[in-house]
């Protein structure tokens, strides 16, 4: 064996089923790409920035690729279901995969409370006599048996969620640029390149407005490391991660910058707003009937699927972490059918309570669990790319086999990558909108400081504890 290649015997056997073939992972990967970020979020974006909002998801998803190529190296070196929690636990220490893990779960748990809610609202359009926390409980239950019964369920229910979603912005972008090309449908006449710089510029806000939308447009590409958690159950990792990870480009290419781009030159950007999908509003300026309930189905999968890929991910969390026991042993079981039942089962009961939640204090509630996440994700990728640092110093030592997928760059890109994040947190924290994210940021590190201190003081070995894979000497 070279050292470039994955030594598959000090790849831990974790119990899951290896379910995920190449086409469940690919298509998971594009879904983690594509959210109610873009399809509803991108309409305050485009408010604030104008045309110059598509930089911002340019600029936002070189990022993204940075932070996804140097977990694809760590998940090549060692790919387990505990992903990015495991990489902090080895390369930074017990405390920091503890600190990831828990903090990973708890993006997935309230993102599952806005998801439901939000999925519960998009019924009503077509049902307004059905209350909304029943469609929220169906829906709960249903992803509930799906993420219980098996990962090959999973992989299948996700695909298809996904297709739709890649079909109907496909869709779109031909649309859109038959309307340019060909000055068909009711904007025809308005529709035209120049609408990208004729309405007081491509910065028509300022520069500085259009960065401090970098905030918005990162929370757009939450869940796009989700790839990352299935590298345990998927069927060949060595051939599905590198594929789905080098797939990236091209689907922010296609699905935010060119998306964006047909969507502001049909429409001129000063007739977009906040509160309003500029999907739906696009389509009903070129006339296609039932735009709203098109648009309203798709945004509805979207939420499902988001919904689907937290209980998932979630399951699987808590079982690394109690297999490394930082929570509660019960967490760490499989089920008949290899699926860790008790951990998806607690993170349900508590996306159920965000249903009641959300229904009390809608407005509030989902500005509190958006902001949770925002930071949540801000962490995990901050933990990837320190740790992805760690890895490559430890490599260059000859202390640990080279990965047979380098990250392009090395550690370089992934500093300047961590230095972004940096740069979009100040940002977070001089917008008095958005500042709720560190305070609720701070009140979590509080919670998990006494929760580790806690652990130490019953169990005092675990400070020492590493990952599964020792430091290996090569050569």
């Amino acid at each position: 064996m070279t050292s470039a290649q994955v030594d598959t015997d000090t790849v831990p056997e974790e119990g899951y089923e290896r379910g995920l073939g190449s086409r469940q992972v690919q298509m998971i990967a594009i879904g983690g790409a594509i959210g109610v970020g873009l399809f509803m979020g991108a309409g305050a974006n485009i408010a604030k920035a104008g045309p110059s909002i598509i930089l911002m998801y340019a600029l936002a998803g070189v990022v993204i690729f940075f932070i996804m190529r140097a977990l694809g190296e760590l998940l090549l070196y060692r790919p387990v279901s505990g992903s990015f929690a495991e990489y902090a636990r080895e390369f930074l220490g017990p405390f920091f995969g503890f600190v990831t893990g828990w903090t990973y779960w708890l993006m997935w748990v309230v993102t599952g409370m806005a998801e439901l809610t939000a999925a519960a609202i998009y019924i009503h359009f077509w049902f307004p006599e059905i209350p909304q926390w029943v469609s929220a409980l169906v829906f709960l239950v249903v992803l509930f048996g799906v993420n219980l019964i098996s990962v090959k369920i999973f992989g299948e229910v996700e695909f298809w969620f996904s297709m739709i979603k890649v079909t109907a912005i496909i869709g779109m972008i031909v649309i859109g640029l038959g309307v340019l090309t060909l000055g068909f449908s009711d904007a025809g006449d308005t529709a035209t390149v120049s609408n990208l710089w004729a309405h007081d510029g491509f910065f028509p806000n300022g520069i500085g407005s259009s960065l401090m939308t970098l905030q918005g447009v990162m929370f757009a590409y939450l869940a796009v490391e989700l790839v990352g958690v299935t590298a345990g159950e998927s069927e060949n990792p060595e051939k599905t991660l590198p594929k789905a990870i080098n797939t990236l480009p091209w689907r922010i290419i296609v699905f935010y910058v060119g998306s964006l781009l047909v969507i502001l030159s049909v429409v001129k950007w000063t007739e977009f707003s906040a509160g309003e999908s500029p999907f739906v509003h696009a389509f009903g300026e070129i006339g296609i009937p039932l735009a709203a309930g098109i648009v309203n189905f798709v945004v509805l999968t979207a939420a499902l699927s988001s919904c689907n890929s937290g209980m998932y991910s979630t399951g699987r969390m808590l079982r690394d972490l109690a297999a490394n026991s930082e929570a509660p042993q019960a967490f760490g079981k499989l089920n008949v059918r290899k699926t860790p039942a008790v951990g998806i089962a607690v993170s349900v009961a508590l996306m159920g309570i965000g249903v009641v939640l959300n229904y009390v204090v809608p407005e509030k509630a989902f500005l509190y669990v958006t902001s949770v996440a925002t930071a949540a994700g801000i962490w995990t990728w901050m933990m990837i790319l320190v740790s992805h640092i760690r890895y490559r110093a430890a490599v260059d030592a000859g202390r640990l086999r080279a990965s047979s997928f380098p990250a392009p760059g090395g550690a370089l890109f992934s500093w300047v990558a961590l230095l972004f994040l940096i740069g979009v947190t100040c940002m977070i924290a001089y917008d008095k909108d958005a500042r709720i994210c560190l305070y609720v940021a701070a009140g979590w590190a509080v919670a998990l400081g006494i929760g580790w201190a806690v652990l130490k003081r019953r169990n005092p070995q675990i400070a020492e504890r590493r990952g599964d894979a020792e430091f290996e000497k090569v050569g």
